[in-house]
């Protein structure tokens, strides 16, 4: 039982530190070989918060725990919104920039939906959707990179991806930055191994399904780096970056890691691990509390980022209680 804890803890740590170093490092390289900002923070930054999901999706369904790998992606998107939103709304509220708002927020509309029908139908088990899945994402990040270079002013998605970069650039040198980004991922590769082994434990030791466990623990373990950097930008009075971060992760998590898990490792998701009422339920009331705070007074405040605090704070008490 120590052990699993143990391995459960370590992990944990070495995705959260794993994630934050190679976010950084491959940042520092990209600014030594002239890639823009735009790049940096629409796909270095983004994608790099997400390694960590997609790591840990992958060594669950290795492990034969399709369950923790759908159960990480769900409740990562469901603590974007609710857990990362809601902290960085009550350090600084958030403007929501409607261009911005209205082209990456239907990328991730899409991307919810897709990610329920999937689960209902129980998608997973070809690897053509999986190949689908992966080439949607592709074309996302070619119509998002396209449309950012053609905007100008300060209310466009190029504006939050130039501050996402700058927030995340330690200006390191290159003899610095290729061996954090190598270590970063390194550390993200031998977390992962260690959080799905405990976590694989402590679901046939507590009598929780595996599914539940990915939701929770793996979840929020795999949503951190997400955590670190939006409070880093709302502490920076930069809280916009917080909602192109956790828009482009959504998007990520179901047409990139589910994509990949699913083209490489196709699989049967545990059907009965599943309660679609609870579970979808609270995917779907996230994005529409998303979408109603983010347009109503374009911006989301203290109060309403503690109202999805409390909302986060309810489904993870009726999920420990199902």
């Amino acid at each position: 039982m120590l052990m699993m804890w143990i391995y459960i803890a370590f992990g944990l740590v070495l995705l959260i530190v794993g994630g934050e170093v190679l976010v950084r490092g491959a940042v520092g390289l990209a600014r030594k070989i002239g890639v823009s900002d735009l790049f940096i923070g629409a796909v270095l930054v983004g994608f790099g918060t997400s390694a960590p999901e997609l790591v840990a999706s992958l060594n669950a369904v290795s492990e034969n725990s399709p369950g923790i790998a759908v159960g990480n992606v769900l409740g990562s998107n469901v603590a974007n919104i609710l857990l990362v939103l809601g902290v960085t709304a009550l350090i600084y509220p958030i403007i929501s920039h409607p261009k911005a708002l209205y082209r990456d927020g239907f990328f991730m509309l899409c991307a919810t939906l897709a990610l329920a029908a999937l689960i209902y139908f129980n998608g997973f088990a070809s690897r053509i959707t999986g190949i689908v899945l992966f080439v949607i994402l592709v074309g996302i990040i070619v119509a998002s990179f396209l449309t950012d270079r053609t905007e100008t002013g300060d209310e466009t998605a190029a504006h939050m991806h130039s501050d996402e970069a700058e927030l995340m650039d330690g200006h390191l040198p290159l003899y610095a930055s290729i061996p954090m980004a190598l270590g970063g991922l390194a550390g993200i590769i031998f977390g992962a191994r260690f959080l799905i082994e405990g976590c694989i434990e402590l679901a046939e030791s507590i009598a929780l399904s595996q599914t539940v466990i990915g939701i929770t623990v793996v979840a929020i373990g795999t949503s951190l780096p997400e955590l670190v950097t939006c409070t880093i930008a709302a502490l920076k009075k930069k809280p916009d970056v917080a909602l192109g971060n956790v828009l482009g992760s959504n998007t990520f998590n179901v047409f990139g890691i589910l994509g990949v898990t699913a083209g490489i490792m196709p699989f049967n998701l545990p059907m009965d691990e599943i309660n679609l009422t609870r579970d979808l339920g609270a995917l779907g009331i996230s994005v529409m509390l998303l979408f109603l705070f983010a347009f109503s007074g374009k911006r989301i405040s203290r109060w309403e980022g503690a109202l999805l605090l409390l909302g986060y704070l309810v489904y993870m008490v009726l999920l420990v209680r199902s």
